[in-house]
């Protein structure tokens, strides 16, 4: 997406947002954290991580659920920008929750970045983990927190994943289980796509339920679909060939 220059901010950490940063634009407010000994453990949880010091941010607005999402993005960090597969899978997930049955479903986002997918998730009743790289969580969990806090079921969650790494010790297949895993533009021109893959394959189990949105740009990516396949039943869910995103579902193959 293209992102405003014109609007450049320094990051502000959650319990530091003034109060006119946290009246959102539909009357949502979003209250102070208060004194963290006071609070209830899944928002201490919610506030283990610092924004990483960007020299600019932007404040983009996002209408998905009925409410207004205001994002804080920076283009300095690819993990930091809202992609156009994030906005597709939040349409999708928006027109298909109750045939999703998303109320109170578990799910995990893999490469939350700036965190729209697991925003609207979130809205939508679902308990989620939001999860990604370590330089862009503190920012990852600015957005939740501020969009989420007061307005959802469920608090969010946001763990530390590294793709393709101790992934049985961080998330064991006996205590972690989810009806989603989501993923949106996860696939581009890097060099951790079979680490991609395999983290994908671990935290599906049976039931699980894999929705990934991607624009397609580059033959790789066409390549990680086909090794996708092989380990995925997989249907095209929808397409939107103004933006080049396809939205697949995935069930992994049991042998």
């Amino acid at each position: 997406m293209d992102v405003c220059q014109n609007s450049a901010q320094q990051p502000v950490c959650p319990q530091e947002a003034p109060a006119e940063e946290r009246t959102l634009q539909d009357n949502d407010t979003v209250g102070p954290p208060g004194d963290p000994q006071e609070l209830e453990p899944s928002l201490r949880s919610l506030q283990k991580f610092v924004p990483t010091d960007y020299a600019s941010y932007t404040q983009e607005s996002y209408r998905f659920a009925g409410k207004n999402i205001i994002i804080q993005e920076s283009i300095e960090s690819y993990g930091a920008v809202v992609w156009p597969g994030a906005t597709a899978l939040c349409q999708y997930l928006e027109e298909h929750a109750e045939e999703l049955s998303l109320q109170d479903a578990n799910i995990l986002e893999i490469g939350a970045g700036p965190g729209l997918v697991s925003i609207v998730a979130s809205i939508l009743g679902a308990q989620v983990t939001a999860t990604d790289l370590p330089d862009v969580l503190g920012n990852l969990q600015y957005n939740l927190l501020k969009n989420t806090l007061k307005r959802t079921a469920h608090l969010p969650e946001v763990k530390e994943l590294v793709w393709g790494e101790d992934l049985e010790h961080n998330f064991p297949k006996c205590a972690f289980y989810y009806d989603y895993v989501l993923a949106s533009d996860v696939v581009y021109h890097h060099y951790f796509l079979d680490k991609l893959l395999a983290t994908m394959v671990h935290l599906a189990q049976p039931g699980t339920v894999l929705l990934w949105a991607n624009k397609f740009r580059f033959s790789t990516d066409y390549e990680f679909l086909d090794k996708f396949k092989q380990v995925f039943e997989t249907t095209l869910l929808a397409e939107y060939p103004e933006s080049s995103v396809k939205i697949f579902k995935g069930i992994l193959k049991w042998d």
